[in-house]
């Protein structure tokens, strides 16, 4: 018996495993940050690098002021409210692993965008950067808020999906036909999606027809993803971006 009078449990028993899919890059840097409040595998902006690797904005550690717009992405490290005498504002702290920045954004803005401004999200901010002669430093005005759909909605040009050839075409052509499906789309807001394949001796980039065009929508992004890998489903966004 145990020292609480409980029946010990069997010696030698059988173990019973579970069999589940692992956890993608995001979820399992989400997780450790729940359970330990950081991250140890990485930073959580390298889940979103590959897909704004193509997006003209500035690395937040190469911020300076300027008269014209500025294009930053990060994720959102901390958000806080503040009243001003023009009213509330919201101070969000930018992350992207290579610098951390404060951005306001007053109340307009934040009632147009406030399902945008949670802990952990990615955002991409167009704003002002200026010399803030009190601390020294520079300060970020927003102008403009966008999520990763937001994003890719307005500017991306194509869906590109790296495939290596390795396994069965036919079965591959098939599990692609089934994820674009539901997301098929034309108009603004629609994509075109390049399959640039390679099996070790030819390679080439095949362009659908515009009936496979599709609304780059995340959930289709990390369906992708978690068949492909992350770096082998890329945004291409258009010059209107610039």
């Amino acid at each position: 018996m145990s020292l609480f009078g409980e029946s010990e449990a069997p010696r030698g028993g059988a173990h019973v495993v579970v069999d589940a899919p692992a956890w993608d890059l995001k979820q399992k840097l989400m997780e450790e940050k729940a359970a330990l409040g950081f991250t140890l595998s990485g930073h959580l902006f390298s889940v979103y690098e590959g897909l704004l690797s193509g997006f003209p904005r500035t690395p937040l550690a190469r911020l300076a002021a300027s008269d014209s717009k500025v294009w930053m992405a990060g994720t959102l490290a901390s958000v806080r409210s503040q009243m001003t005498r023009r009213g509330r504002m919201m101070v969000v702290v930018l992350d992207d692993a290579s610098a951390q920045v404060e951005v306001t954004v007053f109340n307009e803005l934040f009632e147009k965008h406030r399902e945008k401004l949670k802990e952990d999200a990615l955002l991409i901010v167009a704003g002002k950067v200026q010399r803030d002669d009190f601390s020294g430093g520079l300060r970020v005005l927003a102008e403009d808020l966008l999520d990763l759909e937001g994003l890719s909605g307005r500017y991306a040009a194509r869906l590109r999906l790296v495939m290596n050839g390795q396994t069965d075409e036919m079965r591959d052509a098939k599990r692609l036909q089934q994820a674009l499906l539901p997301y098929r789309a034309s108009g603004p807001g629609s994509c075109l999606v390049v399959v640039s394949y390679s099996n070790g001796k030819v390679a080439s980039d095949v362009v659908l027809g515009d009936a496979w065009r599709v609304r780059p929508d995340g959930r289709l992004i990390d369906e992708l993803g978690a068949w492909l890998a992350p770096q082998n489903v890329q945004l291409v966004y258009g010059s209107s971006s610039q």
